[in-house]
Formats: structure tokens, sequence, C-alpha cells
């Protein structure tokens, strides 16, 4: 697999180019992930024209719109920045990313609960920074996290597996798009997709059934939507514990009294939160070669690729 692109907060890889001419490099993004993925540097504030460094600038105003206001001289920069976005959204368009990962609390590039001050210098609000609110809106299905959630195992866990998941849909469409394609990659997704949303994978196998052979452009709109929409539900210990049940379900006629008890043990260790996911997995995917169970196999929830165990399992 060649190399995943992604967008990231410039200042993040070590780039000095914050409002105070400094940086924020992030040891696990630019020395971890960026063995296995492309970056595309990006900061909204240097590269729509500002100076290194800048006066602050904070958030005002409606948190739905919010304004871009610098804090001493109170000059309304918004505009400047709004229009540089449109043109740079409309260049990413092209540049085929999976996922973005944005630098927090930025006024231009905070993706969840950045401050939104009143008029009198109070922050009363939430809001998104104003270039990491336009890229969503824009490109609102691509797996989009930010640096410091990343550090949590199960936020870094999704967003990976949300990355992958682009990814490979995206080489489906380009080197398939078949009814027969998609029914393949549903399947390969079968697990992944009961671990996060039970829901969500009896839902997308409905949308495939809805094939009537003049449909398919707009069920494969449709069942991304809700396959994306899906992967956004965590995966929590409870449904990944349901989820490696099943799984053992397969070996219930090959495996030996003492295989299945230790696997049992193993998964009970996982649902008590003693051992991460990866240990039952690692049993699991053996026992698919061992029994020769092709199926298993090809589930990227008991065998995904070595890049992604790599950056899901990184401690």
């Amino acid at each position: 697999m060649e190399k995943i692109k992604l967008g990231i907060s410039s200042c993040l890889l070590g780039e000095k180019v914050r409002y105070d001419g400094q940086h924020k490099r992030d040891h696990f993004l630019a020395d971890i992930m960026s063995r296995y993925v492309e970056w595309v540097p990006i900061c909204p504030e240097h590269d729509c024209g500002m100076s290194i460094p800048r006066e602050a600038m904070h958030l005002e105003g409606d948190c739905n719109s919010p304004r871009l206001i610098t804090v001493k001289t109170h000059r309304d920069l918004t505009d400047q920045m709004v229009s540089w976005a449109e043109k740079r959204l409309d260049e990413l368009a092209a540049e085929d990313l999976c996922g973005y990962v944005f630098k927090s609390k930025s006024p231009s590039s905070g993706r969840f609960n950045v401050k939104v001050y009143n008029e009198h210098g109070i922050p009363e609000k939430k809001g998104t920074g104003i270039f990491a609110g336009m890229f969503n809106h824009r490109f609102p299905l691509l797996p989009q996290e930010e640096e410091g959630r990343l550090h949590d195992g199960m936020l870094r866990d999704n967003f990976i597996t949300k990355v992958f998941a682009c990814r490979r849909w995206r080489d489906y469409l380009k080197n398939d798009g078949s009814i027969s394609g998609l029914v393949n990659f549903h399947t390969k997704y079968k697990y992944i997709l009961m671990a996060h949303s039970p829901e969500g994978l009896n839902e997308s196998g409905q949308l495939i059934a809805a094939n009537n052979g003049n449909n398919l452009e707009e069920i494969k709109e449709s069942y991304y939507r809700c396959f994306m929409q899906s992967l956004d539900q965590r995966a929590t210990v409870k449904k990944n514990h349901n989820t490696l049940l099943h799984v053992m379900g397969y070996f219930k006629n090959d495996l030996t009294g003492w295989e299945k008890q230790e696997l049992l043990d193993i998964i009970d260790l996982f649902a008590k939160e003693l051992t991460p996911s990866l240990t039952p997995l690692i049993i699991l995917r053996h026992y698919a070669r061992k029994y020769k169970c092709q199926y298993l196999l090809e589930q990227y929830y008991v065998n995904p690729s070595p890049e992604e165990i790599m950056l899901r399992y990184h401690t």
C-alpha cells in the first residue's frame, strides 16, 4: 500500500509558523506516524499571508459563524482567511487526502471546542476554527482529529481505522467500483462495523441489497456515508467483546478444549480491560491460519495491515 496522504497543521511537524514564531511539534505525528503516511502540512494563518511572528488572534461573536479578530488591535481578518481557504480547499480536493490532523485550540485550525469570545474579551462559547470549519463543511466524511485527542488510545484507534477505511474505499472506487466489489468491501469490514455500530452494519448491508442494477452510483454514495458515520461511533470494550465472541464462533468445531478455554480467558481479560484487544486478535489470527479460515483472514478486524497495527496500537 502506498503511503496514505493526510493533511496536518504545519506547527505539529515542527515548523515555526505559530503567531509567536514557535512550533508545537508532536512526537507521535512527526516521528512515528510520518513513517507510514505522507503529510500535507498547512498553516492557514501563515499561508493566507500573515506574518511570523504576528499578533495573537481569537474567535469572536456567534459560535456558528465566528469572526477572526486580533486580540490587541481588534482587526477583523476573517475575510482574508476565508478568501484564501476557499482556494486552498479547491486544491485539496485534488490531493486525495484521507484525513486531517488539526491543531487544537487554534482560532484557524482548532477542530473541537475552540473558545469563542464576546466583545468584552470574555470566552462565552465553544466553536470551530475558521479553516477547520470550512474544511469540515467541504469534506464532512473525511476523518478529522486534533493532535491532543490522538493521545487517547480509543480516539487514536478510531481515527486510524477511519483513515485506512477511507484509503481502501478510494482504492475500490479506482480499481473496481462494481456491485460485487462493494459486496467484497462490505464483507471484509463486517466485524469492524460490528465493533463500531451493529446498527450501521445492518443498515449498510440493506443499502447494498437495494441494488436493482440501475442505481449503483446512488447506492455507493449512500453506502459510504452510512459506513463512515458508523465508524464515527466508538468501538467500545462491550461492542468489541461481543465481536470477539462472534469471531471465535467460527472455530467452535475446531478448537480443542484447552484452546477454547485459553481464548475465552483472554477475551475475558480484555472485557475487564486488563489486556488490549490486540491480544485476543493475535490468537484469533493464529487460529484462522491454523484452521485455514480464509474468510477470517480477509477480515480487516482480524487481519489488518502491519501499518495499521503499528499506528493503532502504538504506546
